[in-house]
């Protein structure tokens, strides 16, 4: 029998109970009590998963323990913890009435989103099988995701979900129950076909960026006040605007590359991949 890992599967763990308890949670309330109070501590414990998340991998290649279970796992987990608990949080928050056309849509989108999670940590997993062996593919894989990583998605869907029934956004915009709902149809399957697209998003774990260290400490003192500010008095707005910054700025790498041309050098990582493959 092949050795299990304790710590790095305990962290892979902790993120799946974080993703069990926000289903169970908003499952037990009412529509009518998924206020801007109970989104925000439900997005702040997905939050935690999703730093859990990071964790366990990066633990699990320290010290070693990387194996098949470990991989089996972490990717069954971040199916319930980042492919179906935000389709929970969007269905249990909507405040339409069942039975009505537009919720039988809403329902249908979030079965999108969450099947399209799935099927992105399929192919996820079947494309760091076929990397095996081949550095040239690890070092590929390492640079860029073919298609949105699942908890990139997850913060979307969440922080999308929570901005419209923020108290900034309503002060400046009251929007209806009836318009957000649309809105979340449309971003359901939108952040989904991300998900299952051939499309490159950057890996932020290889990120680097020259320059001085002073400015680096500076840099980062000056972005972590911004941050820890942002988090404490405008929560769902920072949420909101780091999760689909990302986002955006991906795309807009693809776009400009796909503009470019095959034949330019410009942004040649963020080349889509072939449609023969997966």
């Amino acid at each position: 029998m092949k050795k299990v890992h304790l710590l790095p599967n305990a962290i892979t763990a902790f993120a799946l109970s974080c993703g069990l308890f926000v289903i169970f949670r908003m499952s037990m309330i009412d529509a009518a009590e998924a206020n801007l109070a109970v989104l925000t501590s439900i997005a702040g414990i997905l939050i935690l998963a999703a730093f859990a998340d990071l964790l366990d991998g990066a633990v699990a290649r320290a010290i070693h323990a990387e194996s098949e279970f470990g991989g089996l796992f972490d990717s069954l987990a971040d199916a319930v913890t980042f492919g179906v608990a935000p389709s929970v949080i969007v269905l249990k928050s909507s405040q339409i009435a069942h039975g009505t056309e537009l919720s039988f849509l809403l329902m249908i989108a979030a079965m999108i989103y969450s099947v399209c999670g799935v099927l992105r940590l399929v192919r996820f997993n079947v494309m760091s099988n076929a990397a095996k062996g081949d550095p040239d593919l690890v070092n590929a894989n390492k640079k860029n995701f073919t298609g949105l990583p699942i908890p990139a998605a997850a913060a979307s869907i969440v922080s999308a979900n929570l901005f419209f029934v923020s108290d900034e956004l309503r002060s400046v915009w009251m929007i209806s129950d009836l318009v957000r709902a649309w809105l979340m149809l449309g971003i359901l399957i939108f952040i989904g076909y991300l998900m299952v697209s051939r499309w490159k998003f950057p890996s932020l774990k290889n990120l680097h960026i020259r320059v001085k260290s002073f400015q680096i400490v500076l840099f980062t003192v000056l972005f972590a006040v911004l941050i820890v500010y942002g988090i404490l008095q405008h929560f769902a707005v920072v949420f909101f605007v780091v999760s689909w910054t990302y986002l955006l700025v991906a795309i807009l790498l693809s776009l400009i590359r796909l503009l470019s041309g095959r034949k330019s050098k410009t942004l040649e990582d963020f080349e889509p991949e072939p449609d023969d493959e997966l």
